[in-house]
């Protein structure tokens, strides 16, 4: 049997701090509400595109995905992490039927 872990982390709110490294990448972290600590890595550009979707959008949500990779002291790895910003539309409220009470 072959089995493969993959992962979503959704979160919203503000983007987590960016950390640059080498090779046009970035690093940021992600606690959840139990404490674990996802790591991912991200192509710089992408980056850029997720931190200028939030100034575009009024309310949005965001998911980091991947493969879940080794543990680390805190949590884990997302192994080739992607990231994705959606915009929050609001619910539209539906008028009462008058016939209906």
């Amino acid at each position: 049997m072959e089995a493969k872990s993959e992962v979503t982390i959704k979160f919203s709110g503000s983007l987590p701090t960016a950390t640059p490294l080498e090779n046009k990448k970035v690093a940021i972290e992600l606690t959840d509400q139990n404490g674990i600590v996802f790591t991912a890595q991200f192509n710089a550009k992408s980056w850029r595109k997720a931190e200028t979707s939030t100034s575009e959008f009024a309310d949005w949500a965001g998911a980091i995905s991947g493969k879940l990779g080794v543990r680390t002291p805190n949590g884990f790895e997302i192994i080739d992490a992607g990231i994705q910003l959606f915009e929050k539309k609001a619910k539209e409220v539906k008028p009462k039927n008058e016939y209906f009470t």
